[in-house]
């Protein structure tokens, strides 16, 4: 009874424990959460004052504040094509995106990603990474100027400027575009928007001030987004605001952070980067090096008007003195796209953009998981198909350790040797708990075994485990890359259920029933043979922990990334292999056939 006793809380508390961690770093956050996310927001709006969430009108220069309304008049459009029918624009056109900049604050507010969808089906639309603010999902980046005087500078390039575009043109790689607006004062913004092949936006803005007076600019840009992400970030991963600046370093505020804390202002930098991420898409703006600027991230609620709230990352020079009939020009750089590896790492060791890399959230183990990326992604240009990069990685890291299990299952089968000397020592001090410990250790000392040696090969798997599932959820190489046969998506979970025989019953199984798809069970097949290639432990709550342990782990495996329960399954039969012939090399007996035939063999009645 004891033993039961001790098995049911053994066995409860794994469970516990191994939900916890699935809650906490893998699986979204509730609903519940998302509920108490918004009430905490409606209290806060009542509390705050309108004046707070419309900064416009404030006579000092200060960092851009949100717009409660779409720019031209327009407040809110029933479609994305009518938002983009409303105002005038000029198309871009390049090998990675599509979309078009608006004339109306010039701002980006059409951006799509050419090469990703938004779901494996062949039918499925392309991402939409920004959007015209007139929707209540509008994200866009906008670069402009304010000043500290008015009357004397006239009215600067803003959110509701009408800039002209000469002709017809269209944004690529090989044609620039410029746009000019000249105001009432003698000043003329000439802003040429040049793109590359991939993600980065170069913003050129010359001021030629053709007036009597010097006049001062602020130069400012921002990233502003009306809504959230629809599927809430896990804590394994950053989404939110995101920025490099200053001697504060990299700096992360997720969405609920900042509508708490509604306004974080780091210090002044003269170089770095701000915006915002999404798990596999980003919007940053990179300032001018000619002045220092001030970093700010901020969270705007509107009273009224068709957007509750809006995030926002901005930045604002100092002051840029232009005299009477000189000009200046100041560049500025937009990223808006997906986070692909070679190409952040790119700009920032090219564009000499500080610190580009941690764009990429790889965690505090990155020096574990930076390197098992490059494995990977090395193994997959040569493979041509990610699963099998993975599981080539599989082995590599296995050769890498070989040495230390070579070791551990060395010490594990000379522990299978003494086996009838442990048994005899447990008979002999049955009923002395304190002499039968000494008289193990002294057993462990004279035949030079190490107890605890059996625990090696699965902690070796620990580090490799997180740093993978690291790299199979944050890094976009992973998104939708194909395995074999129904695995079209590695980093998502098995889509087949064990409940409707994989596929073979035609129902969908119901929500509430955990998900395991073929590959979880697979893997608990793999972890039960390695499990049964060491003697059954004769305590019972042990045999019983080692018989239901490779159960609860295919249960909740199954709603890992495929890649990760892929991985975790190869690696298991790599490690029954691998100890078998260390086993045979020692002349220590193969436990596995007679473990499994002693499942089914019938145990004698106990006597009467």
């Amino acid at each position: 009874m004891e033993n039961n006793r001790n098995f049911y809380i053994t066995i409860v508390l794994s469970v516990l424990i191994l939900g916890l961690w699935q809650y906490f770093y893998v699986l979204p956050r509730s609903e519940q959460q998302r509920e108490a996310a918004r009430i905490e927001e409606q209290r806060a709006a009542e509390q705050k004052k309108a004046a707070e969430a419309n900064p416009g009108g404030t006579p000092a220069p200060a960092a851009p504040g949100a717009i409660p309304n779409a720019p031209g008049g327009v407040v809110t459009a029933a479609s994305r094509e009518q938002a983009l029918a409303a105002t005038a624009r000029v198309k871009i056109d390049t090998p990675s995106l599509s979309g078009s900049i608006n004339l109306t604050g010039a701002r980006l507010d059409d951006l799509k990603l050419k090469h990703y969808t938004e779901t494996v089906d062949k039918d499925s639309p392309e991402i939409s990474l920004l959007n015209p603010s007139a929707l209540s999902n509008g994200y866009f980046a906008e670069i402009g100027y304010s000043a500290a005087n008015v009357d004397q500078t006239g009215t600067v390039p803003g959110a509701d400027t009408i800039w002209t575009a000469t002709g017809n043109p269209t944004l690529t790689p090989a044609t620039p575009v410029t746009l000019t607006y000249v105001n009432d004062k003698g000043l003329t913004f000439e802003r040429t928007f040049s793109v590359d092949n991939d993600y980065l936006f170069t913003v050129s803005d010359t001021v030629k001030n053709s007036g009597a007076a010097s006049v001062s600019l602020y130069n400012y840009g921002r990233v502003t987004r009306f809504d959230k992400p629809a599927v809430a970030s896990t804590y394994v991963l950053h989404e939110g605001l995101i920025g490099f600046t200053g001697t504060e370093g990299l700096q992360e505020h997720k969405y609920a952070a900042i509508e708490k804390d509604r306004q974080i202002r780091p210090g002044k930098s003269t170089d770095g980067w701000l915006g915002i991420t999404d798990k596999y898409w980003a919007v940053t703006l990179v300032p001018t090096e000619k002045q220092p600027f001030q970093p700010n991230y901020s969270y705007f609620e509107f009273p009224s008007g068709p957007h509750a709230h809006s995030y926002q990352a901005d930045f604002l020079s100092d002051a840029i003195t232009v005299a009477p009939g000189q000009s200046t020009t100041i560049e500025s750089e937009i990223f808006a796209g997906a986070k692909e590896v070679g190409k952040i790492n790119a700009y920032a060791e090219d564009r000499h953009i500080k610190r580009f890399d941690l764009l990429i959230d790889w965690g505090w183990f990155h020096f574990i998981t930076k390197p098992m990326f490059w494995l990977i992604d090395t193994l997959y240009k040569f493979f041509g198909n990610f699963g099998l990069a993975i599981l080539a990685t599989t082995v590599v890291v296995k050769g890498l350790f070989f040495p230390l299990a070579n070791k551990s299952y060395s010490s594990m089968a000379n522990m299978k040797k003494v086996q009838p000397k442990m048994l005899e020592i447990r008979e002999k001090y049955a009923d002395d708990k304190m002499k039968q410990q000494q008289a193990m250790m002294e057993l462990y000392k004279t035949e030079k075994i190490n107890p605890l040696a059996g625990c090696w090969p699965v902690a070796l798997q620990i580090p490799v485990f997180f740093s993978l599932y690291k790299v199979l959820y944050i890094t976009i190489e992973m998104r939708h890359a194909p395995f074999f046969g129904w695995i079209q998506d590695l980093a998502a979970p098995d889509p087949t259920s064990v409940f409707n025989l994989f596929g073979l019953l035609p129902f969908a199984p119901p929500a509430f029933l955990p998900h395991m798809g073929a590959w979880a069970v697979v893997m608990g097949i793999t972890m039960f043979l390695q499990m049964r290639m060491n003697p059954t432990p004769p305590d019972p709550t042990q045999a019983q922990i080692f018989t239901w342990m490779p159960v609860i782990f295919t249960f909740m495996m199954g709603s890992f990334p495929a890649g990760l329960v892929i991985y975790w399954a190869w690696n298991n039969t790599l490690s029954i292999l691998q100890q078998g012939v260390i086993m045979k090399r020692q002349g220590a007996k193969i436990e596995l056939w007679d473990n499994l035939t002693a499942l089914f063999r019938k145990k004698p009645s106990p006597a009467e």
